[in-house]
């Protein structure tokens, strides 16, 4: 359930999990559009704590102070980053970051490795049961680990 009264109580991050939006990267896909997918999948919001979209534009869907809706069983101590992207012309995983989606990602992970310099970077693949899940579709751990 999201809404509860432990949202309230101060959280321990562990985990800074990386997602990509699973979009093609040749068609737009807005932070209102993100939205309204997940309202349709029944969440109150936005899953994630944070959406960059192509231009490299930083949202803020939801307080780091609530726990996300972005991967299950996790939710509880991790901040959701997501990207808009993940998908080549043709829907396959790939890594369509942009070069200002990648600085934008850089620069938000080292501010909030300061906040939480206990907290692990992974995909969200990395936390998946599904052996099939690609997402982000880049090894963040890997890429991320000096930080």
């Amino acid at each position: 359930m999201e809404n509860s009264e432990e949202n309230y109580l101060p959280r321990e991050i562990k985990l800074l999990v990386i997602h990509c939006s699973a979009t093609r990267c040749n068609v737009s896909f807005t932070v209102e559009q993100l939205r309204q997918c997940h309202l349709q999948r029944g969440f109150k919001d936005i899953g994630y704590h944070f959406y960059i979209t192509r231009n490299g534009e930083l949202h803020h869907c939801r307080p780091v102070s609530e726990p996300g809706a972005h991967v299950r069983g996790f939710n509880r101590h991790s901040i959701g980053i997501c990207y808009e992207g993940g998908l080549d012309e043709e829907g396959r995983p790939a890594d369509t970051r942009t070069q200002a989606q990648r600085f934008a990602l850089l620069d938000l992970l080292t501010i909030l490795k300061h906040q939480y310099p206990d907290a692990q970077i992974l995909g969200h693949y990395q936390l998946s049961a599904s052996i099939h899940k690609a997402c982000p579709c880049f090894d963040s751990r890997k890429e991320y680990m000096n930080i």
